[in-house]
């Protein structure tokens, strides 16, 4: 235990830090490591509902006192630990920049590439380090050979950015996509399955598959589709921008073929970053965004030819990791799941209240979406913000219609007590 509790001190640079900070930082950082300690102690489901411990936990974070953020789905906050090394970093490399962040910071990508590797559960020679889900899925639509007629199956309600993507190359090579319009929520892997199977024919080379619907928060049975594509000889690509850190699972778990995560969302990493997976027997028969002078190599390093780049973020992956693993994977979605039954169960005791997600742990986790009869979205999160302060997203989207409410770590029941007043005054107006 006396091992844990310096792990806890270490990772948020208390050792030794009287003489740099006050003493009320000194113990605000006291309290935190003790509170991680102390959740480490608790089994998981436990762990969830202690309210005090995720109070004391969340003065890690610098969050603002007077909006409640419930719009972590967007951008997570980072910790104060992963700003101070943003900061460390960035400052370092200014000191003189071709010397510290080509000869010395640069350095620090592999031991980073063998964290994230082992965080992920893959070989750290299949994971490249890039700045988020776009940028990596973007690899995956322009790296990989396809001939005009060639078919790809994805669904209406995957991300904008990875839609306009396919489209694109859809106008311009004349490939051709094959549309899933899913009914949500669902909570029955065989309906979603089905969808795919349905919409494939044999000329069906890709099957883009989003873990985690960035909309309502509904997840999708990633494993199975891409165990089913697989079997079909059928390339899978998982957008896994809302999953990653988020809900407890290894990229192995998956069997994918390609696989891309935005880092700056639920492992509250720094902003713009992120990671792709491609399976090992994939790297050489994809092309790199940016050409290198071997893009047929088999080394996953050819998609990080960036040019120049801010190295203070990325660096700075490494101290979101520890924050993610002293909490503990589990706990961490034990408590989101937490947090989203709670206020999910509150607000539909209105019965104008409609939720758009399912509760069940399978099919959600955080995000979660919610209407109300006679009230447009857009109305609804404003008068939220306007007149309680609190931060949501509308959303109007293919089969969507809904405000999206997605808590994170920091936030606390109370928070949320707050916010299930405010929609009960809203809907009984």
């Amino acid at each position: 235990m006396s091992t844990r509790r310096s792990f806890f001190k270490k990772s948020f640079g208390i050792a030794g830090a009287a003489s740099l900070t006050s003493l009320a930082t000194q113990a605000k950082a006291e309290d935190i490591s003790e509170a991680l300690f102390e959740l480490n102690q608790l089994t998981p489901e436990i762990a969830a509902t202690d309210e005090d411990l995720w109070a004391r936990m969340a003065q890690a974070y610098t969050v603002s006192p007077n909006i409640l953020n419930l719009n972590n789905g967007g951008v997570s906050p980072q910790p104060k630990v992963v700003q101070d090394a943003v900061d460390r970093y960035y400052h370092l490399s200014n000191e003189a920049p071709t010397y510290y962040m080509w000869q010395i910071l640069d350095k620090g990508r592999e031991p980073l590439r063998r964290k994230l590797a082992d965080l992920a559960g893959v070989s750290n020679e299949e994971l490249a380090i890039n700045r988020n889900t776009t940028e990596a899925l973007g690899t995956f639509t322009w790296g990989i050979d396809l001939n005009k007629g060639d078919e790809i199956v994805m669904t209406k309600q995957d991300y904008p950015n990875m839609i306009h993507a396919w489209k694109q190359r859809e106008l311009r090579e004349g490939v051709k996509i094959n549309w899933i319009n899913l009914s949500l929520p669902v909570d029955n892997d065989e309906v979603v399955l089905k969808a795919y199977i349905d919409a494939t024919t044999s000329k069906t080379k890709i099957w883009h598959i989003t873990h985690l619907l960035t909309w309502t928060g509904q997840i999708l049975p990633a494993a199975k589709l891409c165990a089913e594509a697989r079997r079909r000889g059928i390339i899978s690509i998982v957008d896994a921008a809302h999953s990653f850190a988020h809900v407890d699972y290894k990229i192995s778990d998956f069997n994918c073929d390609y696989f891309g995560t935005s880092l700056h969302k639920w492992l509250c990493a720094p902003f713009g970053t992120g990671l792709m997976y491609i399976r090992k027997d994939r790297i050489e028969k994809t092309w790199p965004l940016f050409p290198t002078d071997k893009p047929q190599s088999a080394d996953i390093r050819k998609f990080e030819a960036l040019g120049t780049r801010s190295f203070a973020p990325e660096q700075a992956i490494g101290q979101a990791i520890d924050f993610h693993n002293a909490i503990g994977a589990r706990r961490k979605q034990e408590r989101l799941h937490y947090l989203k039954k709670y206020w999910c169960e509150a607000v539909t005791k209105n019965p104008r209240v409609k939720l758009h997600i399912s509760l069940k742990p399978e099919y959600s986790c955080a995000l979660g979406a919610f209407s109300i009869d006679g009230i447009a979205p857009g109305d609804i999160a404003s008068k939220l913000f306007a007149d309680y302060q609190i931060h949501t997203v509308s959303i109007v989207w293919e089969n969507v219609s809904a405000v999206r409410v997605t808590p994170h770590v920091y936030t606390t029941t109370k928070d949320l007590d707050r916010f299930i007043e405010a929609v009960g005054k809203i809907a009984t107006a």
